[in-house]
């Protein structure tokens, strides 16, 4: 599933139209209509806004969009600042690739 289409399936459930939808977050009905009509989906910034009006997190706009275990290969990781797992990440985009081998090498022998 497409962001569009989970967002339409959103207003379905709330009830809300795209004039409503339009209204609330400030982007054109006919930029709305057109992510039905084309199949595309709304700029990275207009998310928020979108969220707002419908009252729904960024998590429950995404969830289904994000391929599963089974439809290939996923390639990239969410994880939640302040979590170990973000401060592992955020320390490892900074090591180069001799340093990234030695980490991996490591978790390995830790496992």
């Amino acid at each position: 599933m497409i962001i569009s289409e989970r967002i339409f399936m959103l207003m379905q459930e709330k009830g809300i139209s795209q004039i409503e939808l339009a209204a609330g977050t400030g982007i054109a009905q006919s930029t709305i209509s057109d992510w039905k009509r084309k199949g595309t989906n709304p700029s990275a910034d207009k998310i928020m806004a979108i969220c707002e009006v419908l009252d729904v997190s960024p998590f429950d706009v995404l969830q289904d969009t994000i391929p599963s275990k089974g439809a290939g290969e996923v390639d990239f990781l969410i994880a939640s600042e302040g979590t170990a797992e973000y401060k592992v990440l955020k320390k490892m985009e900074k090591l180069d690739n001799k340093q990234k081998d030695e980490v991996l090498s490591l978790i390995k022998k830790v496992k």
